[in-house]
This record gives C-alpha cells, structure tokens and sequence, in this order.
C-alpha cells in the first residue's frame, strides 16, 4: 500500500497496534519530548497525543522511533529492502548500459521503478481547508515543544524545508530546526554546507534585494519524510526519491506566492520568504550531540500564509543524546541505504557503518579489502568526499 498522507500511515499503524493514542492531557513543554523518549528507549509505538496543553491541535511523537515503522513507510514498493533500494540508487547515480538482450532484460524491473520518478501535480490539496494571512497568521496555535530544560524556547523540530536556488533547476527538501520568535516569524538553522543554506547562498547572489521563497510543510507523507533525511544523490529531487519509496508517484501542490511546490498530503503549510538581511540569534538548544548547542545568527523566514487541514495534526521530534533519539533510528536505517551508493565507486568497500553514538556522521567505521600500501587513506578520502556531495539532513 502507498501512503499518501500522514493519516493513511497512521490507519496502518493503528492496525498494526503501533500507534499509541493518548487523550490525558500532555504538556508539549518539556512532557511530551519524556514519554517520546520513554517510548523509543522502550521500542515502543507511535504516539499522538489528542489533548496537547494549550492548543486545540494533536501532537504525534515517536513516529519513527523503531526501525519497522521506517520499513513500513514504504509500504509495498517492489523493492525488497533498504539494502536493495540502495543499489537502484547507485544505478541512478552511476547507470551502467546492457551488454546484451539478457542484461537489458535482466535490468528491466529495475529501471521500471523509475516509472515512480516523475511527480503529479495535484490542483487541491487537504491543508486548504483552513487558509490564514496577515493578522490571522499566529503559530502559537501549533503544540510546538520546548523539548529540553535549558533550551531557549519552542522549537519546531521535523518540518520539511523546500527551497530552490538559481543553480539547478531541483527543489531541496530537507528537515532544519527552527525557532518560533514571533506569530509569524522563525529562525531557519542551516548551516553554510547544506542545501537550503547553499539555494539560500545562490538565491542572494544573483537577486541581492529580493526576498527568498520559503515553504514548509508538517506533518507530510511518510515517504516524503524518508527522502527528506536519505543521501539522495544530487542528480535525484526528494520529491523523485519519495517516489521510489512508496512505489507510486509524489503529488505536489504548488504555491502560487513562492512558486515552489509543497507534498499535497501535508497537515499543515507555511508559506513565505526570508528577506534580505533578517537574521536573528538562534538558540541555545539541545543537540543530538548530548549538549546545548551555542548560539549564532541564522536567516529569518516570514509567514505570509498558514494552511491547515481540518483538525490538523501536529507533527514533532526531538535532538537528544544518541542513540535515543529520532535521528538516531533513522540514520541506523538509511546507512543501508548509502553502502551501495560507496561500493559503486569504490568496490573495495565490504561496509559501512556511522555509529548513532558519533551521532551518525561524526565518525564512520569501514571495511575494505585492501590491495595495497595507502588503500585505506585513499579510501578514506573518497568517503569523505562523497559523503560531503551527498544532501543529508540537519538539525
């Protein structure tokens, strides 16, 4: 089956007694980042809180706490498993022509999942049934957490980030940390290396005094979600990539007032610009490090515009110390993923593996069958760079 939205994955969960629906009041300051962190250590389900302190909106929590709800996410895709998925990604990047008749037979049911690739535009979407503008706009209707005792404030911690820059035609989506300081403003925390920071650079660049177009969308499609936190490889959209999760095409929404293009099934939507020169002290907050991050001045984004779906659902996370975080799960997984992907262009490899406990990109151990004297520094360095070319996510 292909999730086309958050509440059709979480029927699914619902039926397969991983969703834990909770009607006692909980307090998205400080209590609802305890029972998410109580149930990941514990391996058990997804939560959603119906009756979160101060606003009329659920808050869902632990949604990819445990490694079977990540496979789940991609419901029947023919793809058999992470692993797999893995080496249809290495053939994308590095595609490798038929010898024969039997080798393009052979490779057919591969390249038939690019069939998944294309995205479909969608004329309407769910989160029009409520539409906010000027004013109207507040977030703090949104059960945004404070997740840790020293953080500074509320943080919105897994919403998906979609820009677009002026030197490829490809939308990035990726999940950055961002800090509530107004009813419509945020702090956007990405750093200079990632994608969106990188759109953000090449936007300003060529157009000094326009302001940049920012969507973001919570609460999406559980595939769209993954895409957001894989090494999707540059030539290959998130939006591409989700597709090949679910086994059937992303629907997409377009903005009129950005000109970008949100996931159709998202429960709520932000859209705005950063204007040039707006930038704000983000933080302190905790990290997945273990530790408060310092602060520094990061970009401003505006809300323009708020879209609900009725009875919105409010998607949330946190950053704690690894392995006992959201992050942690999700990168164990999707390391599956970026082992084929080494192997193609560097066959020596036998695996790879990042630690949760380095918070999973801080350290990374692998195997080769080393040939010669300086192999393993040769290696080493190829990772390195690869792994720097690939769109991962940020906190």
């Amino acid at each position: 089956m292909s999730f086309h939205d958050l509440r059709q994955f979480l029927e699914r969960l619902r039926a397969r007694g991983q969703l834990l629906e909770i009607d006692a009041p909980i307090d998205p300051e400080l209590e609802s980042t305890a029972l998410s962190l109580r149930a990941l250590r514990a391996q058990g389900p997804a939560l959603l809180m119906h009756n979160a302190t101060g606003s009329t909106h659920a808050l869902l929590g632990n949604l990819f706490g445990h490694r079977s709800r990540i496979e789940l996410a991609m419901g029947d895709r023919p793809v058999a498993s992470l692993r797999e998925l893995g080496e249809l990604l290495a053939a994308i990047k590095e595609p490798r022509w038929p010898s024969s008749l039997r080798g393009a037979l052979a490779t057919w049911p591969e390249l038939a999942q690019l069939a998944h690739v294309a995205s479909k535009r969608e004329h309407d979407a769910p989160f029009n049934e409520e539409v906010l503008e000027g004013a109207d706009i507040d977030l703090r209707r949104l059960p945004i957490q404070r997740c840790w005792p020293e953080d500074v404030d509320r943080l919105i911690t897994f919403a998906l980030v979609i820009t677009r820059g002026t030197r490829q035609e490809r939308q990035n989506v990726a999940i950055y940390r961002q800090q509530p300081i107004a009813r419509n403003r945020v702090i956007m925390r990405w750093l200079a290396h990632r994608g969106g920071a990188q759109d953000h650079a090449s936007w300003q660049a060529a157009h000094p005094d326009r302001p940049f177009p920012v969507l973001v969308a919570i609460g999406a499609d559980p595939a769209t979600m993954l895409a957001a936190v894989a090494p999707v490889p540059d030539t290959l959209s998130e939006y591409e990539f989700a597709g090949l999760l679910r086994g059937a095409r992303t629907r997409l929404w377009h903005s009129d007032l950005t000109g970008l293009d949100a996931p159709a099934g998202a429960e709520i939507l932000l859209e705005g610009f950063i204007h040039p020169g707006d930038t704000a002290l983000e933080g302190p907050f905790g990290d997945h490090t273990g530790y408060y991050n310092v602060q520094a001045p990061f970009p401003v984004l505006t809300v323009e515009r708020m879209r609900l779906r009725r009875n919105a659902i409010y998607h949330g996370s946190y950053m704690g110390r690894a392995p006992f975080d959201e992050p942690s799960v999700l990168s164990m997984a999707l390391n599956d993923i970026f082992v084929p992907i080494l192997r193609r262009v560097f066959p020596e490899i036998v695996d790879f593996y990042l630690p949760p406990e380095a918070c999973s990109y801080r350290v990374a151990v692998v195997s080769i069958r080393k040939q010669y004297a300086g192999h393993a520094r040769r290696v080493m360095l190829g990772v390195w760079s690869t792994c720097a070319s690939s769109r991962t996510p940020s906190s």
